[in-house]
């Protein structure tokens, strides 16, 4: 499915509030309900938040990707460029996000406990997620959906 609204960003906490106030006007016009705004306005701040962690966290200049489609589901996907084994242990398979929370807590970086927590806080938060390694050699693509009402503005 082609992205309805495509974003690029340098890897910029500022860049992020763009992001959310973005997705919730996507999200909104594809008929999100009212209610469910909050939800995805947290999910893509937590997503692109984890992004921007990883990508300072390495030093990559890379941009952040955000695309987010309108359809049967409002739908937004986040990437980012950050080498896969801080999110799948180099097995290409995403552990728990629990179990990599209480693993991360036990370390002593901050920045590390912190990523772990925004999976699993949007695990918790989206009930449609996918966290899977990126196309390529890096990176990683978290997918999340909601439902829309029908609307015959769209």
């Amino acid at each position: 499915m082609m992205p309805t609204v495509r974003l690029e960003f340098s890897p910029a906490p500022a860049h992020v509030r763009t992001a959310r106030l973005v997705a919730v006007a996507v999200a909104r016009r594809a008929g999100v309900p009212e209610p469910v705004l909050d939800e995805v306005r947290l999910a893509i701040g937590e997503a692109c938040s984890r992004a921007v962690a990883l990508h300072r966290r390495y030093g990559l200049p890379d941009l952040v990707t955000v695309e987010m489609s309108d359809g049967a589901r409002f739908s937004a996907k986040v990437v980012d460029r950050a080498p896969r084994e801080e999110t799948f242990g180099g097995a290409g398979e995403l552990p728990d996000p629990l179990a990599l929370v209480e693993e991360d807590s036990r370390a002593e970086d901050d920045d590390k406990v912190a990523i772990g927590m925004r999976l699993a806080l949007l695990a918790g938060l989206v009930d449609d997620l996918e966290v899977a390694p990126a196309p390529g050699s890096v990176g990683t693509v978290v997918r999340m959906s909601w439902p829309v009402h029908d609307t015959e503005l769209r």
